[in-house]
This record gives C-alpha cells, sequence and structure tokens, in this order.
C-alpha cells in the first residue's frame, strides 16, 4: 500500500520548484497571519491564503515539467533482508 501512494505522490524533491513552493507557502501564510493579527478578517484572510497556497502548488507543478523539479526517480530505502545482507557482508569482509 505504501509504495502505490509512493507512486502516485507527485515528489519535487530538493529542487528549485520544491524550495519555491516552500519559500512561498511560507510568504503567503505569514502575509494571512499579520493582515489578521492586525485586524483582518479572519476568514478572507484565510480564503486567500488557501487560494493562494493552490495557485503556488499550480506554478511549482509547472516548474516541475518543465525541468526545474527531480530529474531522476526518487531513491528507494533497502528491505531488511538487504540490509542484513550489507550488514553480514560488512561483517564478514571486516574480519
Amino acid at each position: 500500500m505504501a509504495d502505490a501512494n509512493h507512486e502516485e505522490h507527485d515528489d519535487h524533491g530538493n529542487t528549485v520548484s520544491a524550495w519555491f513552493l516552500t519559500l512561498s507557502w511560507i510568504v503567503a501564510w505569514t502575509v494571512a497571519a499579520v493582515v489578521i493579527i492586525a485586524g483582518g478578517d479572519l476568514v478572507t484572510w484565510t480564503i486567500i491564503a488557501l487560494v493562494a497556497s493552490v495557485v503556488l502548488a499550480v506554478i511549482a507543478g509547472v516548474m516541475k515539467k518543465a525541468g526545474l523539479g527531480r530529474k531522476e526517480p526518487r531513491p528507494t530505502p533497502l528491505t531488511r533482508e538487504e540490509w542484513e545482507t550489507g550488514r553480514k557482508a560488512e561483517a564478514t569482509s571486516g574480519n
């Protein structure tokens, strides 16, 4: 089940598009929070921040498709069996 979800997830990785999305969401929600604290309407500015988040996510997706995203598949961790085999090989070669 985790593998199925992993394949469906659109992974940006440590890339320009990922950093754009992260920083732009921080800015969008910080601006909304500051305006709300300063007396702005809670519902209005929450909706504005949500809409901005969706628009920024779409922009990040376009950036990824334009080549600013992950260029190779996400690395997969070793299975328990692979890890144990590697440990046994290290132990025998170390003696």
